[in-house]
């Protein structure tokens, strides 16, 4: 059975919450052992706040680098049938050929860092046409001021928003960008079981 997604409990855990939806989006309830939530929860939050407080500056990079590897450590060790990749800088873009573009096209999914305000973590979970198919884990109950992105409410196991992909290729720190190449980064989820090939995906977004 697949769980519905769920949103984030404070104004910090968008990675942890993230990364759990993930494993939600690709797996049912009772394929998901233990220690894969564990070791969300333990390597993320790992960001100090001004005042010295741990968790309140959200997940580092390197703590979403380092869970990326041991997901696909632990798949690789025969534990779930998950891989992990993780992409930085440059390479996290949604061109038609992308790492990015060709994991949603196969029926993967990725957490990916941009910004609703400040950094912000989301979950990808597909694309239609020339829009993107995502979780944010912030709940919002109001409409954006931008009219092309759309609100979703009736599809919890797999997205609650619809983005034009215009949006995250700025370089801007606006609404659903990806911002400056330098800072971007995506973690690359997949289910071995569920996932399709890449020779039998023939559509690709131009």
């Amino acid at each position: 059975m697949k769980n519905p997604l769920h949103y984030q409990l404070s104004e910090y855990d968008c990675g942890p919450t993230s990364m759990l939806n993930a494993m939600s989006f690709l797996f049912s309830r009772e394929e998901i052992p233990p220690e894969i939530v564990r070791n969300i929860m333990l390597y993320c939050l790992d960001c100090f706040g001004a005042d010295g407080t741990s968790g309140k500056s959200g997940t580092s990079r390197m703590a979403m680098m380092f869970l990326s590897n041991w997901l696909d450590g632990f798949g690789r060790a025969g534990h779930l049938p998950v891989r992990s990749r993780y992409l930085s800088g440059r390479a996290v873009n949604l061109r038609q050929n992308g790492a990015l573009t060709d994991a949603l096209r196969r029926g993967g999914a990725a957490v990916v860092r941009l910004y609703l305000d400040e950094p912000h973590y989301v979950l990808m979970t597909g694309l239609s046409g020339d829009r993107v198919e995502l979780f944010d884990p912030y709940y919002r109950a109001e409409p954006f001021p931008q009219q092309d992105v759309e609100l979703v409410w009736d599809r919890p196991a797999a997205c609650n928003r619809i983005v034009p992909v215009s949006y995250f290729e700025r370089e801007t720190e606006d609404l659903y960008a990806f911002g400056p190449e330098d800072q971007r980064e995506a973690v690359l989820l997949f289910n071995e079981t569920t996932q399709l090939t890449a020779e039998a995906t023939v559509e690709y977004m131009i």
